[in-house]
């Protein structure tokens, strides 16, 4: 049994506002600690449930984030940026089992602890086909293409909430209360980490292949916090504008789908000016 561990930042332990999670600043070095438990915590777990491999994909921001030598010396870690699949690169291959979502969060425009998609600010929703749609959610039907579930997610309980959408049979987690989007009441790391291992150990048992799920089309829509994001993303080949600040396109796979997102959010990151956005 091979599971793949997606593993982002803004869900993890003791993260509450933006310092936690920029690399580089005092604070992220101190949540990085924090934020490697978790992992570590589900990488023994589901070794306890009777995995054969775990693989870390490094999912946040420069994917360059996990103390690789704090992680239990079975596990694999893929690290650093410009991957095929981004936050569920490895899945592709055929060879994995079941994928958990490690420190998830809220999608864009709604409640929870640092929730965005995909950028952290200029994004203010995405739908897709019609329904908001979270990192969590674009993952989850990119997996789905392979036949693979998701079999446990952690994050704060906005994020558990949420989870119940697009997996609801997987085990959820919550290392946090939402309490506002710079605020929550967290646990300690000894107190997830014990509920992170138990929750992989069961998960375990849902890592079970099925059939792939086409389920395409899919129109993802995107809103910006302003009208030039919209008119610069619309450089990409089948991206057109909806509104002042919307675009869409409709991809027939979820590969597709997600592939054409980043390049969205690359172009629209790369058109933000530093005070006026």
């Amino acid at each position: 049994m091979k599971i793949l561990i997606s593993a982002d930042m803004e869900g993890a332990t003791g993260v509450t506002w933006p310092a936690d999670v920029l690399p580089g600043t005092p604070q992220w070095e101190r949540c990085r600690s924090m934020f490697t438990s978790d992992v570590d915590a589900a990488v023994r777990g589901f070794y306890d449930g009777g995995a054969d491999e775990v693989l870390v994909n490094e999912a946040h921001w420069t994917m360059r984030n996990l103390l690789l030598e704090d992680l239990d010396e079975r596990a694999q870690m893929l690290t650093g940026r410009h991957k095929a699949l981004s936050m569920v690169e490895g899945v592709q291959y055929g060879d994995v089992d079941g994928v958990a979502f490690v420190g998830y969060h809220a999608g864009a425009g709604t409640e929870g602890v640092l929730a965005h998609t995909y950028l952290a600010n200029q994004i203010t929703g995405v739908w897709l086909n019609g329904v908001r749609a979270s990192e969590g959610l674009l993952n989850a039907h990119v997996v789905a293409e392979y036949g693979v579930p998701v079999v446990l997610v952690t994050g704060d309980d906005v994020a558990c909430e949420d989870a119940l959408g697009y997996a609801p049979e997987a085990l959820k987690v919550a290392v946090k209360d939402h309490v506002s989007r710079y605020a929550a009441v967290c646990r300690t790391p000894a107190r997830t980490a014990a509920g992170i291992r138990a929750a992989a150990k069961e998960a375990a048992a849902l890592a079970v292949r099925y059939e792939p799920v086409p389920g395409g089309p899919f129109t993802v829509a995107v809103e910006f916090d302003a009208e030039h994001l919209a008119a610069a993303s619309t450089v990409v080949p089948g991206v057109e504008r909806t509104g002042e600040r919307k675009v869409a396109y409709t991809s027939g796979t979820m590969y597709e789908g997600i592939r054409t997102f980043k390049a969205v959010t690359t172009i629209a990151s790369a058109a933000v000016e530093e005070t006026y956005g």
